[in-house]
């Protein structure tokens, strides 16, 4: 099968290139191994099929909120690469370029100025896919602007874009652009009502941001945040915490820079504490376990920082238990939107 689909490449380049035959040239270096460019043509594949399902999702997005939403996708840029392989490469220090979507209510787009949402995805290598457009729709239904950065290493973009990736340093910073992005750009915002919220490692980099840049956000909430890289790759397998010591992320494992962990730890940042903060977790989530989190509830609680938190115990869906369609998503949604609008006040926001 693998030469099969070697085959097909092989041959949709000759159709590419205007030729029916394999094209008769002059002796060139040998080709790589066969399982290597095999390999290759799998990743090209995959990243394809990401490119391909971003796009269909793009459309979706239209679909599913466009009778209540302005949408649109911008692009920004952000730091140079974290990782650069030639530093004196054409362009290599460029800033990498971050696309984002926007959503104005339609039913306060006359309005003079709305609170804005800085709203990021979860996973390391995730997007900010339909999944969410319940969510959307309940905060646009409030009033409120959304910016939503597909920060470095999101999928949908490619194999230069996915492995960008820089957990827990650069895409923070993507984020944060984004929101001054917003603030610059987007007429109605009001830029002393911004607030900023995350699930999972959405969470860690909403963390993160009001942490190091407290005077950017009224207020934040981190729903089972991944919230110490150091616990966390102490009890998930060793394929994931390759993935950490790899040349193109942190490079070293954290007995080799245990101080680098923590600087991209939330827990281990619980001190900086100056923004309204509330905090979900659930005692059988099957991703970040909530020890993480409860870890950084006693540090802030030790910095004697002022916040607000819930341990759910046992809820239905784990990991995702307050962003599905159920009737404690909802209530558990809705502790949210109470917290946000004591700090943003939106037009229709829940009190």
């Amino acid at each position: 099968m693998r030469q099969l689909y070697l085959l097909l490449f092989v041959c949709i380049s000759f159709v590419a290139a205007g030729q029916t035959t394999p094209p008769t040239a002059t002796p060139t270096p040998a080709a790589p191994d066969l399982n290597e460019r095999v390999r290759q043509l799998e990743e090209n594949l995959r990243y394809s099929d990401q490119v391909l399902n971003k796009n269909i999702d793009d459309l979706l997005w239209y679909q599913k909120l466009g009778d209540v939403a302005i949408i649109d996708k911008v692009r920004y840029t952000s730091k140079p690469p974290h990782v650069i392989k030639n530093p004196t490469g054409q362009g290599a220090s460029n800033p990498v370029i971050i696309p984002a979507y926007t959503f104005i209510p339609k039913k306060y787009a006359t309005s003079k100025k709305l609170p804005l949402l800085v709203f990021v995805h979860d996973g390391v290598h995730g997007d900010f896919g339909t999944l969410y457009a319940h969510v959307v729709r309940e905060l646009l239904d409030q009033g409120y602007l959304i910016v939503a950065p597909e920060y470095r290493g999101s999928v949908g973009y490619g194999g230069g874009f996915y492995n960008q990736i820089d957990y827990g340093d650069y895409e923070n910073d993507d984020v944060l652009a984004g929101k001054r992005w917003a603030v610059e750009n987007m007429p109605q915002v009001d830029a002393d009502r911004v607030g900023i919220i995350g699930w999972s490692h959405g969470g860690m980099i909403s963390l993160m941001n009001i942490f190091d840049h407290p005077e950017d956000y009224k207020v934040a909430y981190a729903g089972v945040p991944v919230s110490d890289i150091i616990a966390r790759l102490g009890y998930k397998p060793q394929q994931y915490r390759t993935i950490f010591s790899a040349a193109t992320h942190i490079g070293k494992d954290p007995s080799d820079n245990v101080a680098e962990y923590r600087r991209r730890s939330p827990v281990w940042n619980a001190q900086k504490l100056k923004t309204p903060l509330l905090i979900h977790t659930n005692t059988n989530d099957e991703d970040v376990n909530v020890l993480e989190v409860e870890s950084l509830i006693n540090a802030l609680k030790a910095h004697e920082k002022k916040f607000e938190y819930k341990i759910y115990q046992d809820a239905p869906g784990g990991h995702s238990f307050n962003r599905l369609d159920t009737k404690l998503a909802r209530e558990s949604r809705e502790e949210i939107y109470k917290f946000l609008t004591r700090y943003l006040n939106p037009p229709a926001g829940v009190k």
